[in-house]
């Protein structure tokens, strides 16, 4: 019975342990997805390079699954890049005097415009981003086909890479904007707007404009139904989904280990059974006895003596 108490408590922690599991996947981290997207986006903009000329900015496409997200590759020798740096880069304007390390004598910029995808991979709880997303990152330029490249570490000495944010929202009255950036880890750091929708980096990374959130007073409002979730809510019910799934499915083994351990014990009673009748039929061993040159059973002598029933005899 231990190896049977084991087994049903292994079966009792498996949905449990199922669940974990689950949620421990779905719950993915914010900077791990985006450090993937990164990578993603930097195979689909070398992709853009066909026949490539050094300094011109090649714009590439991105997954179905990801619309709304816009890149673009430039090709520069490093060289160029230190001593004119690039005027305008899309919203990026690059001063002289950039430098990356380790050294590549050839690198490539790889623009990022995360548009309406700017919240899901870089949220920032207590903000409201008031542009999207604004990604510059360096590679090596050696191999063209290469993925899951390392970021190169780009560097300004004496001035700073200034961002130019094209479509930003109004500010609300009462708020003051903020520059935020990510690091290659996603956190952020919160710096002064240059000028209005400018902001300015010494390192390559993801830039946006936030203001901070104000939470409205609370008002009395009249009772009504639930609406259902957009977006969020589908993500939840498949999270909840699959822990039930995981959940049946582990109680589906445990009834299966069950019937399999009322099986083998009485498959146990049974061959005890049978062992006992088969004991009971062979009975008590017959002696043996020689007779001349053989050997044969004998029958003991009756132990109790016959007696008559009555003493009459006819």
């Amino acid at each position: 019975m231990g190896l049977y108490g084991s087994l049903l408590m292994l079966l009792l922690l498996l949905p449990l342990m199922l669940s974990v599991k689950i949620q421990a996947q779905s719950s993915e981290s914010p900077s791990t997805s985006a450090r993937s997207l990164d990578r993603l986006l930097q195979d689909y903009a070398y992709r853009a390079f066909i026949n490539p000329k050094t300094g011109l900015p090649y714009d590439g496409e991105v997954p179905s699954n990801l619309t709304g997200i816009k890149i673009s590759a430039l090709r520069l020798r490093s060289g160029s890049l230190y001593k004119r740096g690039v005027d305008n880069y899309k919203e990026f304007e690059i001063p002289v005097g950039v430098t990356e390390k380790p050294y590549a004598e050839r690198l490539v910029l790889v623009y990022q415009n995360l548009g309406n995808w700017s919240l899901s991979y870089y949220p920032l709880p207590g903000y409201t981003f008031l542009a999207p997303v604004l990604g510059l990152l360096a590679y090596d330029a050696r191999n063209l086909t290469a993925t899951n490249l390392p970021e190169l570490n780009l560097t300004a000495s004496d001035k700073p890479i200034l961002i130019k944010f094209q479509d930003v929202n109004s500010v609300p009255i009462g708020s003051t904007p903020k520059c935020v950036s990510f690091d290659l880890q996603g956190s952020p750091l919160f710096s002064n707007v240059v000028s209005e929708n400018v902001c300015s980096t010494f390192t390559q990374g993801h830039f946006s404009i936030v203001i901070a959130s104000v939470a409205p007073a609370p008002a009395p409002v009249t009772p009504s139904p639930p609406r259902p979730k957009i977006g969020g809510g589908k993500k939840n019910n498949s999270r909840i989904w699959k822990i039930v799934g995981s959940v049946i499915g582990g109680v589906a083994l445990l009834v299966l280990l069950c019937f399999l351990v009322t099986c083998i014990s009485r498959y146990n009673k049974r061959k005890k059974i049978q062992q006992m009748e088969t004991a009971a039929e062979v009975g008590e061993a017959l002696h043996m006895t020689s007779i001349r040159d053989t050997r044969a059973p004998t029958a003991m002598g009756t132990r109790t003596q016959p007696v008559l029933e009555h003493e009459y005899v006819p």
